[in-house]
């Protein structure tokens, strides 16, 4: 298994879709090229932010395939997670077949296993496919909570190098972190309201849906939490705050891929039973989409001061 350095800031992407409904693949492509070029460290398609769960798997591989065709140093980590470990264990297969670097598996959703169950299920993945795996914790979706003493478990295996996490508890994510220190494991966060301090207490980044919207100042926001610079890091999460609250006031990747079509990167198109953004939510976004642009305007307006 080649290393997957998860340090850092990795978009969860969105998949566009054509007024058919069709993947849109050169605007997927375009949108991949912008995000690496704004100097992320890894791109995330086909997850819960790329509508997986509407996508054939026919699809889910033309996106990995098209997403790595269009980048050109980072690293492509592909969602393939499923409640079916048959079906996720094909998804990953036919990932890791397509030339992913990476692969994310959402845990069992619906079905609700148990710990054991969840332990079995990933360990058959990470048994039969030779690529850097991360487990995926978000019980709001799943309705299952991974508990620490099972991440512990997974990470033992050579294969499973990462959880993210969404939980949206800070003291078991701390407890994974703490508990995983001597292990090649990587802690990131999977909710950008928390990830300054997620890495606070040991995490080592974030797979991110703001970063969609703002590549640049999440990873500078990132950069400086990593490097210890905590009152750099507070001040742009305090900038990035009203955009991460905007960003779930409905069920994502609602607000995002709206706000994706706001800012000209792609169309806000769902597939049902998604539905656009509703109307009372349009305007206080499209408010803080001109703040963040406003303030950017001042940053480099400054900037270019100073060179003078």
């Amino acid at each position: 298994m080649t290393a997957l350095d998860l340090s850092g800031v990795f978009p969860a992407m969105c998949t566009p879709f054509d007024d058919d409904e069709r993947i849109d693949f050169e605007t997927l492509q375009t949108d991949a090229q912008r995000l690496e070029a704004a100097g992320v460290d890894g791109l995330v398609p086909v997850g819960s932010t790329g509508e997986s769960a509407t996508l054939t798997h026919d699809e889910h591989v033309q996106v990995v395939e098209a997403v790595i065709e269009a980048v050109d140093d980072v690293p492509v980590i592909a969602g393939t997670g499923s409640n079916n470990t048959r079906e996720a264990l094909e998804l990953s297969e036919h990932a890791a077949d397509a030339g992913a670097d990476g692969l994310l598996l959402i845990s069992p959703y619906y079905n609700k296993p148990e710990q054991r169950g969840l332990v079995e299920h990933y360990r058959t993945i990470a048994d039969a496919v030779d690529l850097p795996q991360i487990v995926y914790n978000v019980p709001s979706r799943t309705g299952r909570n991974i508990e620490p003493e099972t991440a512990v478990e997974l990470a033992s295996h050579e294969n499973i190098t990462g959880f993210k996490a969404a939980s949206g508890d800070l003291g078991q994510i701390g407890e994974i972190a703490e508990r995983t220190v001597d292990e090649e494991f990587a802690v990131l966060s999977g909710d950008d309201a928390l990830t300054v301090p997620i890495i606070s207490v040991g995490g080592t980044g974030t797979i991110s849906v703001a970063a969609n919207i703002e590549p640049e100042r999440t990873c500078a926001m990132v950069g400086a939490a990593l490097d210890g610079h905590y009152e750099q890091a507070r001040e742009l999460h305090h900038e990035l705050g009203p955009l991460f609250r905007e960003l779930f006031v409905e069920t994502n990747p609602i607000p995002v891929k709206e706000a994706m079509e706001i800012r000209g990167y792609g169309p806000a198109r769902m597939r049902l039973p998604l539905t656009r953004l509703a109307e009372e939510y349009r305007d206080d976004l499209e408010a803080v989409l001109a703040d963040l642009e406003d303030e950017s305007v001042a940053v480099a307006s400054a900037d270019a001061e100073g060179d003078r």
